[in-house]
């Protein structure tokens, strides 16, 4: 065993959000998201599968934050579902939808957990959807009303605040590649929606600081990757350049400079002629907390199969691949130093990191997830080297908690710590759970 020693004061934590594991869809005068809709609709997830049901967390919270003390887990991080608070995106505010988050925060307390509440995380309400969505800039007011709404209710007990999870998602694999909700394919409405996304956080930051009853740190979370060229070829150099900026500097430079590489893109700058204001940049750059989600690099090379950037990724041959991507450890240190190099003057997170496994339930009723062992080893001992770097990372939340929808894979991609039997939604501790336990318990202590 190797003793990792990291701060004492770090925070080992776990996620999930809203529609991937909540379900009651449709109860409690709850609205109708966007996801409701795609997911109902016929080839857009996969085994026309959705998350009405989910992990029934709407109805087994006692349960899973009884898991989570088991864990020894010190935070979790969750979203709230807009529709359930707002059920028509902005104005009539549901009550038993804010009771239902208000529980939730009181038993986090009570186990010892601090509760890291993130706002958005892409379920919009489809009433706004049906009147533009993100591409409409008013959608930005409609939503620092609901930050608003929220933090006067939770403020006086959630300490910390993510406006948005993956902004990045959220405008461009929903809004120019059509596999996510809304299920757009058209550039210029991905463009507008990042630049709203990214302003409606500058908006809600303003308004959860209004409404909290103490002080509050206020952050984002993005998903951050390393991009590396195929071959050291000029085309592909430039290639991974462009994926670089469209992916990582699109969403960085806003929040940590000041700037936007829209404006200086000969494609995106005539897209964004009219949709950056005076005062939009500075609105965006207000920043307490930096969540990094990370989960595997980007290998690029030179082609016209991509729009935008002119590049199409591999897969290059060496490295264990999962499910969904290439295993490779080394490319949290990357990204790490990556947002390190920007200076930036806001805590630093690791606030999503994990694997997909196909689990099963053996015989003797444990759920042996070697393979998520093998890569929280690697990945941790990465934010380790990090740390010894004098990159001051505050903590890292493992994805996810529990198994749950998995967006337009559906329910055959699990990244729990705690299985799920989609029949019966008996919950079960893998391996890897018990592992992570030991793990927050000694501080870092891992195999070699």
């Amino acid at each position: 065993m190797t003793t990792l020693s990291f701060p004492k004061d770090f925070i080992w934590g776990v996620a999930a959000s809203a529609y991937q594991i909540e379900g009651a869809w449709n109860e409690d005068g709850r609205g109708v998201s966007i996801w409701d809709t795609f997911s109902h609709l016929p080839g857009k997830v996969a085994n026309s599968e959705n998350g009405d049901v989910a992990a029934d967390h709407y109805h087994r919270w006692k349960e899973d934050a009884a898991l989570m003390s088991q864990l020894g887990v010190k935070a979790y991080r969750f979203s709230t579902a807009w529709p359930r608070i707002l059920p028509e995106g902005k104005g009539r505010v549901n009550q038993k939808g804010l009771d239902f988050y208000d529980r939730l925060v009181d038993e986090l307390l009570r186990r010892g957990i601090e509760p890291y509440v993130c706002l958005f995380h892409w379920d919009l309400p489809q009433p706004l959807q049906d009147q533009g969505g993100w591409p409409n800039r008013e959608t930005s007011v409609h939503f620092a009303e609901y930050a608003r709404v929220t933090a006067e209710r939770l403020g006086d007990r959630v300490k910390t605040w993510f406006t948005h999870n993956e902004p990045w998602v959220a405008a461009f694999v929903g809004h120019l590649f059509g596999e996510h909700a809304p299920g757009k394919k058209d550039l210029g409405a991905a463009v507008k929606a990042m630049h709203h996304l990214l302003l409606s956080h500058g908006l809600a930051t303003d308004a959860i600081r209004a409404a909290a009853k103490g002080p509050v740190k206020i952050g984002i979370t993005l998903n951050l990757n390393p991009v590396h060229p195929a071959t050291d070829s000029k085309k592909d150099l430039e290639a991974a350049q462009r994926v670089d900026l469209f992916t990582n500097r699109i969403v960085l430079d806003p929040l940590l400079k000041g700037t936007t590489p829209l404006q200086d893109s000969a494609l995106t700058k005539i897209l964004t002629a009219r949709l950056i204001q005076d005062g939009d940049l500075q609105k965006i750059r207000q920043l307490d907390l930096l969540g990094i989600n990370y989960y595997s690099r980007s290998v690029m090379k030179h082609s016209n199969s991509l729009p935008v950037v002119n590049a199409e990724q591999v897969q290059p041959d060496g490295n264990e691949y999962s499910g969904m991507w290439e295993i490779y450890p080394e490319g949290m240190v990357e990204t790490l130093k990556m947002v390190w190099d920007y200076q930036p003057a806001c805590e630093l997170m690791v606030t999503e990191n994990g694997i997909p496994v196909p689990d099963g339930v053996d015989l003797d009723g444990r759920v042996r997830d070697e393979r998520r062992i093998r890569y929280l080893q690697s990945h941790i001992a990465q934010v380790h080297r990090a740390i010894e770097d004098g990159i001051p990372i505050k903590g890292y939340f493992h994805w996810s908690l529990l198994d749950n929808f998995e967006w337009a894979l559906g329910y055959g991609q699990r990244f729990g710590l705690v299985y799920v039997d989609w029949k019966t939604q008996k919950r079960i501790i893998k391996d890897s759970g018990h592992w992570f336990a030991k793990v927050i318990q000694e501080n870092g202590t891992i195999e070699a």
